[in-house]
């Protein structure tokens, strides 16, 4: 029988999150925020395991509540102007294993009333690590054509992100690859509602999401000359 992870609960938390965002008020809500959304986001990251590494056995799904794949629900507010301590939203991303020696895409999934996503690239790219993707879809643009141009990757993924608004220093504004040579960011993804979230067909769409956006993923693994 297929799993349910997510709730009405789970949105009802993020909603009142939202709008109650300091710690008084999420000290005292905590066991909701723990049964309502992290427990079952690490059963769902738990159940993931076994499909993501048939995707890929250099990609984990890490289960643990702190330094996982799960994101912290505690916003840094070191550099932002932003003081809100909390997100209204909880994310996981499935990471590569040599993440911490080379920037790496992942696989990711994003819960959040009105804004639920799934999909995978990479999201603001150090500048060594755009320079290498960039080099790399000048160099090999018949692969970047196979993995973002299919049927599959068109009918379900969209780009995020922003771009320069003049080709980068030192490539041919004529290149094939020009509009994607411009990005500075390489995410893509699809939305899905608070209902399919909460039912039984949110795992395996998620498997099948992230079979799609594989070739990508494999495609920015080789540009920064990882294994996928």
């Amino acid at each position: 029988m297929a799993n349910t992870y997510f709730s009405p609960a789970t949105f009802r938390f993020l909603r009142s999150l939202e709008k109650n965002n300091n710690r008084e008020w999420f000290h005292a809500h905590k066991d909701q925020y723990e049964t309502h959304v992290r427990e079952p986001f690490l059963a769902l990251i738990g159940d993931l395991q076994a499909p993501l590494n048939k995707i890929s056995k250099h990609y984990r799904a890490d289960t643990r509540k702190n330094g996982g794949s799960l994101f912290r629900i505690f916003r840094d507010t070191r550099f932002s102007n932003n003081k809100l301590p909390y997100k209204s939203w909880q994310g996981a991303r499935f990471f590569h294993e040599r993440r911490h020696e080379i920037p790496a895409p992942s696989f990711y999934v994003q819960i959040q009333p009105g804004d639920c996503f799934a999909g995978g690239g990479m999201w603001h790219p150090e500048p060594e690590a755009l320079k290498h993707i960039r080099g790399f879809l000048a160099d090999n643009p018949e692969a970047w054509k196979k993995a973002t141009r299919s049927k599959a990757f068109r009918d379900h993924f969209e780009f995020w992100g922003e771009s320069l608004s003049r080709p980068p220093r030192g490539f041919d504004p004529a290149h094939e690859l020009i509009d994607d040579i411009k990005r500075k960011d390489f995410a893509c993804g699809e939305g899905f509602d608070e209902k399919f979230a909460c039912s039984a067909e949110l795992l395996p769409w998620l498997v099948d999401t992230y079979k799609r956006v594989a070739p990508m993923i494999d495609y920015l693994c080789a540009a920064q000359e990882l294994e996928f």
